[in-house]
This record gives C-alpha cells, structure tokens and sequence, in this order.
C-alpha cells in the first residue's frame, strides 16, 4: 500500500524547529515535501507577492535533500509548491507548522500558519494548522506526535470542502495534557501597542507589543481550552459572509 502524500509548509521558515519537528513525525507514515518561507513570516496574514520575483532554493540536511526555501510567503509557499514544484503530484494533506506561539480567536486573521492552511484548502486539499501555544517553550514533541493522529484522522475522515482545522497544543509536556476539545474560534484578541523607542542615531521607530486581552472564558472556546491544557482544534472556514444580515440588507433598497 502506498504511502499518503504530505505537503508541510509554515510562517516561522524552514530553519524554524517547530517544522523540523512535524517533519520528523509525519515522514514516519508519509512520503513528505517541505515547501516553506525562506525566513520568518508570522503575521503576514494571506498576503501573496505579486510585484517583485519568488525564487525557491533547495535546502539539504546531510548532504540530503530536505524541501524547498521560498522568498515569499506562507500562502505564496503553497501555491508555488502545488502549482509548480510538485506539479503532477496527487497531494493528499498540507499541514502547516508547527507554529512558535498560538493561533487562536481574531489573531487567526493575522496567522501566516493558518493562511498556508486556508491556502491549502482554497486549492482543494484538505488541511491543518498546528501552533505550540508559547513563544518560548522550546518542546516540540507533544505537538509532534498529536499532528500525527489529527493527520491520520483527517486522513481516514476526510473534511468537508472549504474546511480546515486549526490545532493549538498546549505548551506542557504530554503527560499534563488533559485531552482534546473540538471548540470555536474565540473573541479573545491581542490587546496592542506601539512601544516608541530610539535608535543609536536618535530617531525614533516603534516595535509592537501587547498581550492577549481574554473575552472568552468557557474551554468551548480555542484560547481557554489551551490555557486549561486541552488541546484545541477548530474547524475553520475562509467564507467570510455573514449570512445572518443578508436580508436586512436586501431591506434597505440601496440604489445605484
């Protein structure tokens, strides 16, 4: 029986750990390409170069060929990969990760990891985002081993069209994990602001802080399930229509 094929990509580069992690994991049941940023690329949201050149070098470990470094980003990652560098090759998952820090509630919009996954999905392949919910805890393994039993979940189950899931691990070792909870995107959102600082010349410029301002508290939502240590995983879907005001709108009788 033949392998699954798995495309991996991420915002962080493909020099980031969280990538060389997930690649480890997903290579030991699937034949695996890497196709990633070149360098860092969290928060670019969906943005795609369309003025200037991408190029996309090949990256080796060992003498051995790794994946592929694109000077572009997330989203740019995966159409390149889909589009050209494996052109005629039947993908049968794209997760993106594993991301340094989480992706949860609005800051979903601004993820360069969740983005390679809708891009993955917008093209027709079923697809994941994985984040490791810190931006300083340095193990990677729980989150490893768990994008493996959601890809070979989302393998066997398929997802619907249009569908992704988005995939919070808390940053604990495994055996402090409480479990898994499928939950919503919450309402939480980075609280932020420019911190004005100046440089050896005397010229200011601003460096953006903030910390998470928390609206939700139940674990049904994405962001107290992983502080709860749950791992979260949101079904995600780029139709941005709000539905439920369509015929409100419709009522206004707007004239051109």
């Amino acid at each position: 029986m033949s392998k699954p094929v798995i495309l991996i990509s991420n915002d962080d580069g493909i020099s980031s750990d969280g990538i060389r992690a997930l690649w480890r994991s997903m290579r030991k049941f699937a034949e695996v390409h890497v196709v990633a940023p070149h360098t860092q690329q969290s928060a670019v949201g969906h943005s795609v170069t369309i003025a200037q050149p991408i190029r996309a070098y090949k990256v080796l470990i060992d003498k051995n060929f790794y994946g592929y470094a694109v000077t572009g980003t997330p989203a740019d990652s995966v159409k390149l990969a889909i589009r050209n560098l494996l052109k005629g090759k039947k993908i049968d998952l794209l997760i993106s990760g594993i991301n340094h820090g989480s992706n949860t509630a609005v800051n979903v919009i601004y993820s360069g990891t969740v983005s390679a996954a809708t891009e993955g999905t917008i093209l027709g392949i079923p697809s994941i985002a994985v984040s490791l919910a810190s931006f300083t805890y340095g193990d990677f393994s729980a989150a490893a081993k768990f994008s493996a039993v959601i890809a070979k979940a989302v393998l066997k189950h398929g997802l619907p069209k249009g569908t992704l899931l988005n995939v919070n691990v808390p940053p604990v070792p495994k055996d402090k994990i409480k479990g898994v909870l499928i939950t919503r995107q919450g309402k939480s959102f980075w609280d932020d602001y420019f911190d004005s600082r100046m440089d050896p010349n005397k010229r200011e410029y601003f460096w953006l802080s903030g910390r998470m301002s928390l609206k939700d508290k139940s674990t049904d939502f994405d962001h107290p399930a992983i502080l709860d240590n749950y791992v979260s995983v949101t079904p995600l879907h780029y139709d941005l229509t709000n539905y439920e005001i369509i015929d409100d709108l419709k009522d206004w009788n707007l004239r051109v």
